[in-house]
């Protein structure tokens, strides 16, 4: 977080100055960095025409966006204290929240769904998981997809992960190596999902497993102390949400390949229009409502955390997991606007 402070004002020029700085203060004086991926929704449409940073603006705060590849660079971030707020995927919570970064899920962006898949490149050899033995699969590690690719293999497919080489690529990554023939089969979400699909088959898919396990979703965290100092920030912000995804739930029929929002999703993150219409049409949005449910930020998101915890123990990703996630889980922004 960067503050834009004032100067101090000479005695001589008390009044002018103080009078410039009462009729400035309105306007952005504390500039924040907020982290985005390229994940499709009426989060990243809301960023495309403005209506975060008019809301922030009143609020009195500018806003940096900067684009990240994986949860892992955002958590580094987050971490640092360079960005209070940050998309990560619910796995990459419960490992940011693990390893002592004191942050809030307060915004569930999707339920995943079939919107992470597994798919096989062309004349690689794979007609199903179980033919993932002695092949490359890459995937961004310590993500949604990460977690899923592993339950799938231990809980669904009972194959050893290491009789696989995992590769630890983030989507761009992905797709440059995929259209190299350098690796087997990828586990990732769109817009790299939707390209890789048009040479591969997808043989599995997170609605599947996490059927078999829990579903994963892509939330919105914020550092916990920053939040406290900054109310007006995160009121306004929450409530772009609500209203961007009471819009959309409304009116999504309405957003074809040459609606403005999408439109504007593709001008931000990359893919197009085709592509991510079909990636829309595989996510779930909750409104503030379902937000503060017992099926989200009022008790299900802890259970995912918890969950996924447990089994990044298991596979080593970190070494222990806490007894409660609840304190990484804040349900009283959705609830302020729902």
């Amino acid at each position: 977080m960067t503050i834009f402070t004032h100067f101090k004002k000479f005695a001589a020029a008390a009044t002018v100055l103080a009078s410039f700085t009462v009729a400035g203060i309105a306007h952005a004086e504390t500039k924040i960095v907020v982290g985005y991926q390229q994940i499709v929704g009426p989060f990243i449409a809301a960023i495309a025409d403005g209506r975060f940073d008019a809301a922030a603006k009143e609020a009195g705060y500018e806003i940096d966006w900067r684009q990240f590849s994986s949860a892992g660079d955002i958590t580094t971030a987050l971490a640092s204290g360079d960005v209070p707020i940050g998309v990560i995927g619910s796995t990459g919570t419960a490992a940011a929240a693990t390893r002592g970064v004191d942050l809030q899920l307060f915004w569930i962006l999707d339920n995943i769904g079939k919107s992470e898949a597994l798919v096989a490149r062309n004349g690689s050899g794979i007609e199903k998981p179980e033919d993932l033995k002695g092949k490359k699969v890459a995937v961004p590690f310590v993500s949604t997809s990460h977690f899923h690719l592993l339950v799938g293999m231990t809980k669904v497919w009972n194959i050893d992960p290491r009789e696989v080489e995992i590769l630890n690529l983030k989507p761009p990554q992905i797709v440059a190596a995929w259209q190299r023939g350098d690796i087997d089969a990828a586990y990732v979400w769109p817009p790299a999902l939707s390209e890789i699909q048009k040479t591969g088959k997808t043989i599995s898919d997170s609605e599947v497993i996490g059927a078999a396990s829990v579903p994963t979703f892509d939330g919105l965290v914020v550092d916990k102390a920053w939040a406290a100092e900054n109310p007006k920030l995160m009121e306004a912000f929450t409530k772009v949400l609500a209203q961007s995804y009471a819009d959309y739930n409304a009116n999504k029929a309405s957003w074809t390949v040459d609606s403005a929002p999408v439109k504007d999703i593709v001008k931000l993150i990359g893919g197009d229009g085709p592509s991510t219409v079909e990636a829309l049409g595989l996510l779930s949005f909750p409104n503030a409502d379902e937000q503060a449910s017992d099926t989200w930020l009022g008790g299900g998101a802890v259970k995912a955390l918890t969950e996924s915890a447990k089994f990044l123990v298991e596979q080593k990703q970190i070494s222990k997991s806490l007894d409660d996630y609840a304190p990484f889980v804040n349900a009283d922004f959705a609830k302020a606007v729902k």
